[in-house]
């Protein structure tokens, strides 16, 4: 079905150089998918499959696949594996089965081959420094007591100098790594993943890394996914929107006109930046705001979001009809320009709904409006405005990652640094495309696809393949709701 020797797969040629031929990288590609499929992610375990189970025996021609051989493949083909994920998307695409009008982005955090003992902060190296500088001081006033002290009998330290030595040499190797944390402006230290983090999410922390995907409406498909080590979805959205977008783009026909698919979200992507950066690039997303509830909401007083803006006159509206005039210069705040708008305060003293607006000492009320906030406005109209959005990508999103982690058993990563990573990340991401196509078509089916895919070629049939698979694809779902129509018209199969 695809050429293995076009992703770039380590002997997809065949040329192994003298001594034995290598394996076929197909062979152990098929070989990996039936392991993912069936739970079965050691390269041990897979290995000990191809000698008992006769399913798995068949797949590499009755070779029994050591260990090693199943572990190299992936951790030298990473870049490959995530080719063959594009090229399956490409043969998803001739029949139609992705590139619907919305696409939903999430992300989970996925434990990491690294251990949570392996990875400093910042503040954990300086207070281990400041700790092994302590025990050196305390070393050198001991000798310096034991030296003024010699008459009246010998004081040993605590420490032999070989200790010491190794006291200098972990402050030393300390100091080396808050020099490099300085530099690249990273919080925490890896010794043994250089790319894995501490993550946290509603007070549970993983050590490992954070998995974005994105999911297509129209069959659940992922089109595209990306391995971070980001702590939070805050920064992603516009990201995953733009890989969403192009991959949609990339696989689409020839000459065809491809809109931007709209964004649904949650609200751990939203931040003022990524909502004016997408609206400035085209995308329509749909993000929930987060409800700040600040002091004036605690004290039962007016909120912020009562006021509105008026644009030609740069000012802010308060609900009595009062304008609150720009103060001072707009000053930045979380990498955010902000300007001050301030009432006059003869206009508040004579405001009726003064004691709904102010505390009883203040004599004016201020608000604050971001360099972005005309794009949030309209963010907010187009969400009230569309109320189901959210409840669709609630049915799109949360299902992907339930099925990896619980269906297919893959709750953590065995390999290490992003490029093995996201290559593993990418061959799960096909195991997953691959079962959804398996229950939309069925085997039968799907092998039709194939056939057709390979007679016509990638380029070829595109359209006849569609109708073909579209035609089976329908006269299974009228089985379907015929057997459920019959359901109900007995009650006694209903109840069953």
């Amino acid at each position: 079905m695809v050429d293995v020797g076009e992703p770039g797969f380590k002997h997809g040629a065949g040329a192994g150089g003298a001594g034995q031929p290598a394996y076929d990288p197909a062979d152990l590609l098929k070989l990996d998918l039936c392991g993912d499929l069936n739970r079965v992610h050691s390269s041990r375990r897979l290995a000990g499959e191809c000698q008992r189970n006769l399913e798995v025996m068949w797949l590499p021609k009755g070779l029994q696949t050591g260990d090693h051989t199943i572990a190299d493949f992936c951790k030298d083909n990473a870049k490959a594996l995530k080719a063959i994920n594009r090229e399956f998307m490409l043969l998803c695409r001739e029949p139609g089965l992705y590139g619907g009008t919305r696409v939903g982005p999430d992300g989970s955090f996925f434990n990491g081959n690294v251990s949570a003992g392996s990875i400093k902060t910042k503040q954990q190296l300086e207070r281990e420094l400041a700790a092994l500088e302590r025990d050196i001081e305390r070393y050198h006033e001991e000798i310096d007591t034991a030296d003024a002290g010699e008459a009246s009998g010998p004081a040993q330290p605590t420490l032999t100098a070989e200790q010491l030595a190794a006291l200098q040499e972990r402050a030393r190797r300390r100091r080396d790594q808050l020099k490099v944390l300085a530099e690249t402006g990273e919080t925490q230290l890896s010794r043994t993943d250089a790319d894995a983090r501490r993550l946290t999410k509603n007070g549970k922390q993983v050590t490992g890394d954070n998995v974005q995907v994105v999911v297509d409406d129209r069959h659940g498909l992922i089109p595209t996914h990306e391995v971070t080590n980001a702590g939070n979805d805050y920064g992603q959205l516009t990201v995953m929107a733009e890989q969403s977008r192009q991959v949609l783009a990339d696989n689409a026909p020839e000459g065809a006109e491809v809109p931007s698919p709209e964004i649904l979200a949650d609200g751990g992507y939203f931040t003022e930046a990524e909502i004016a950066a997408c609206e400035a690039r085209g995308i329509t997303v749909y993000v929930p705001l987060p409800e700040k509830k600040g002091s004036a909401h605690a004290e039962g007083r007016l909120p912020g979001s009562a006021f509105h803006d008026d644009a030609e006159l740069d000012v802010d509206i308060c609900p009595a009809g009062q304008q609150l005039a720009p103060s001072g210069q707009p000053a930045a705040k979380n990498g955010v320009l902000r300007q001050r708008y301030r009432s006059d305060e003869r206009d508040c003293r004579a405001c009726p709904q003064r004691d709904a607006c102010l505390p009883e000492k203040t004599p004016s009320r201020q608000i604050y409006r971001s360099e972005h906030a005309d794009a949030v406005d309209r963010h907010r109209t187009r969400m009230a405005a569309s109320p189901e959005a959210m409840r669709q990508r609630a049915a799109l999103c949360e299902h992907p990652f339930g099925t990896m982690k619980r269906w297919l058993g893959w709750d953590h990563f065995l390999m290490r640094g992003f490029e093995k990573v996201r290559g593993e990340m990418a061959l799960l991401v096909h195991c997953y495309n691959f079962r959804r196509l398996l229950s939309l078509f069925g085997v039968e089916d799907f092998i039709a696809l194939c056939r057709a895919h390979r007679e016509t070629g990638a380029d070829g049939g595109g359209l006849g393949v569609r109708f073909r698979v579209l035609a089976r694809v329908l006269k299974r779902l009228g089985e379907a709701i015929g057997g459920l129509v019959e359901c109900f018209r007995q009650p006694d199969l209903a109840v069953g």
